[in-house]
């Protein structure tokens, strides 16, 4: 991680397209080591989940550039690694193991659905969990994780207000975070570590991939 760190620390004091040409060969090297942390962690994952063991980490990681067409932060690159690890590589939906590297604290494993753009499978995820609440109760019982996501401040008509899970059904979206410390994502032994925290998001990936299995991604 020590030349990621270094890279990504450098771009975020230096975020402009001119210092990143100059730079290409260190984030060749940072993007290279990033790769192999992925293909250790799919390595670690596929002991629980066979699944994601297919996948090639340069499939699945995504692109520091920003689109900044409508964005106030003109700012050409978004400096993080990032990836997502799934049966079908790095789409959202199946959800899967999201991983984010980024200096400053703010480097997180997450688990789950991220988007909120897919009216579909939002309401797909809804629906499943009126008929199934007992099972997603069970799930997240432990209290280990916090369901986190866009929602409306009203639910949506149609569903019941008396539902146990009723304020889940305003979610748009349903995901798990974990933070992770600098020196955690530094430590030797990191990828085993952040695989057995995904271990533990499993269940909850498997619920909402229960309820996403009939979504098809829509055609670009």
């Amino acid at each position: 991680m020590e030349s990621i760190f270094a890279y990504l620390s450098d771009l975020s004091q230096n975020n402009d397209r001119e210092w990143y040409r100059l730079n290409k060969s260190r984030y060749q090297e940072a993007n290279a080591d990033f790769e192999n942390f992925i293909g250790q962690l799919i390595a670690h994952i596929s002991e629980f989940d066979e699944s994601i063991a297919h996948n090639n980490p340069k499939d699945l990681t995504f692109k520091l550039a920003r689109d900044t067409r409508f964005a106030h932060d003109k700012s050409p690159y978004n400096p993080k690694f990032r990836a997502h690890i799934s049966s079908k590589g790095k789409a959202p939906i199946p959800v899967g193991y999201y991983v984010v590297i980024a200096p400053g604290g703010n480097s997180f494993l997450g688990g789950g659905l991220f988007a909120s753009m897919f009216k579909e499978a939002t309401s797909m995820v809804r629906n499943y969990i009126v008929g199934n609440g007992d099972e997603l109760s069970r799930i997240i019982s432990g209290g280990q994780f916090e369901i986190k996501g866009d929602a409306l401040k009203k639910l949506p008509k149609g569903y019941d207000g008396a539902h146990p899970l009723s304020e889940l059904l305003k979610n748009k979206s349903w995901y798990l975070e974990k933070l992770v410390a600098d020196e955690q994502a530094q430590a030797s032994g990191f990828a085993a570590s952040a695989a057995q925290v995904f271990r533990t998001m499993k269940p909850f990936n498997d619920f909402l991939n229960k309820a996403l299995i009939d979504f098809e991604m829509p055609k670009r």
